[in-house]
């Protein structure tokens, strides 16, 4: 089970929400590093991840630095009452893949198991951690999101604790996925919705309130 807030900021904000993450000295600096995440829906439409009824997300991600580069298969699902605390509880499994292996993956699930490429997204990650909590800033082509994990033994008041460190509302946390915050900024400023997210195409941006 995993438990986690998410909080959404302009690009603008980067610099301040790094300098806050780096006064809290029981937090470690993990480094700065690209990711990109394809998100794929079961072949059959009668059980269609992206339905109100399974609400998942199946996805591929590719993490790349100068140290190493690493892959994945995670199954995130939301479940009827995951927003119903705080602080969202969700379903997340993962399974690592051997790097090397990545186009061989992506071949099985697109021409073996004829599973349908819905959408993708790249981001750069900053990671911050610690035995109880994971903190990133995800660096979106829309904007920055601030990430709060809990890792410890109490969830729930875990990242409560890490929210109030931050001096952050919780009450501002942002319930739904990314492409939930990308549809509707694309939908807010009348701009072109595009199925894969990259930096190279014109986005709609997170403003500040």
């Amino acid at each position: 089970m995993e438990y986690e807030v998410r909080f959404y900021y302009s690009k603008n904000k980067l610099n301040e929400i790094i300098t806050k993450l780096d006064n809290i000295k029981e937090l470690t600096n993990n480094g700065r590093y690209y990711e990109k995440t394809i998100q794929y829906d079961h072949p059959s439409d009668n059980i269609s991840f992206y339905s109100k009824e399974i609400d998942g997300r199946f996805r591929i991600r590719v993490t790349k630095s100068i140290q190493e580069s690493k892959c994945k298969i995670s199954w995130k699902k939301r479940f009827n009452d995951t927003t119903s605390n705080l602080v969202n509880k969700e379903e997340e499994i993962e399974v690592n893949i051997d790097y090397n292996d990545y186009d061989n993956l992506l071949y099985l699930l697109d021409n073996v198991l004829k599973m349908k490429c819905i959408e993708s997204y790249e981001r750069y990650r900053t990671l911050y951690t610690n035995n109880d909590i994971e903190i990133a800033i995800d660096e979106y082509p829309f904007g920055i999101a601030l990430e709060i994990e809990n890792k410890g033994i109490d969830p729930i008041e875990n990242v409560k604790h890490y929210v109030a460190l931050l001096e952050l509302n919780i009450e501002d946390v942002y319930r739904l996925s990314w492409d939930d915050k990308y549809t509707e900024l694309c939908i807010e400023q009348d701009v072109e919705r595009y199925n894969h997210v990259t930096f190279d195409l014109p986005m709609p941006e997170v403003k500040d309130i």
